[in-house]
């Protein structure tokens, strides 16, 4: 590597958060209403640029509480996005991740210092996005997708566990698919992703049903 290469100047990483959550049984994701250039008074995922002193993690965490004042979510690793052109800036590499909340249970902020507003959209009416945030909140779906049948993602939505027709509601909105019961039951337990708690609590006033909670091995597979 050449250090002093002109080639080599003006670039800089963007680091983005798809944060999902499911409301009423339709998967929605948070969005922040840009106050700056470019792109000003534009919806955006949140995110922004990393500081050279931080890392990847680190600089996450702080777009994230600067931007919506959300701290302690766990996030996946999503996708790099870099076409030379996806910022009018400079160029900027962006690193994506995803998380999901209870958003019952986590509130954020309207706005920041470089946000005025903040909202949960659903995914089938996001707007016309800032930089390519349309295409990453695109690909960012297809990663939930993913780690919600081989990770235990879905914990951050039920903290105190689960019945099973509580979290096929959740399956059935993210993955955009019905299930029969019968058979979302059998293949969940048969996946070893979950495990009974012994407890049993009602769901929508019917009879008491079993709870469950994730553990935390992984599988290898998408199964549904």
């Amino acid at each position: 590597m050449q250090v002093k290469n002109p080639l080599y100047k003006d670039q800089g990483i963007h680091v983005i958060t798809s944060i999902f959550t499911v409301i009423d049984g339709v998967t929605k994701v948070l969005l922040v209403k840009r106050k700056n250039s470019p792109f000003k008074d534009m919806w955006s995922l949140v995110g922004g640029a990393l500081y050279n002193n931080e890392d990847l993690l680190d600089g996450v965490k702080r777009e994230m509480f600067e931007k919506t004042g959300i701290v302690n979510i766990d996030t996946y690793f999503s996708g790099v996005f870099g076409k030379k052109d996806r910022s009018p800036v400079k160029r900027m590499i962006a690193i994506t991740y995803i998380g999901i909340i209870d958003s019952e249970k986590v509130s954020f902020l309207k706005e920041t210092l470089k946000t005025s507003n903040a909202d949960w959209f659903a995914i089938d009416k996001i707007p016309k996005l800032a930089f390519d945030h349309n295409e990453i909140v695109k690909e960012a779906l297809k990663s939930l997708q993913e780690n919600i049948v081989n990770t235990d993602i879905l914990k951050a939505l039920f903290p105190s566990g689960f019945t099973i027709p509580e979290i096929q509601r959740v399956y059935e909105s993210i993955l955009d698919k019905k299930f029969d019961r019968r058979n979302f039951r059998k293949k969940l337990l048969s996946i070893d992703l979950i495990q009974d708690t012994n407890k049993v609590r009602n769901f929508k006033g019917n009879k008491p049903a079993k709870v469950y909670k994730f553990k935390k091995s992984k599988i290898s597979k998408n199964v549904f």
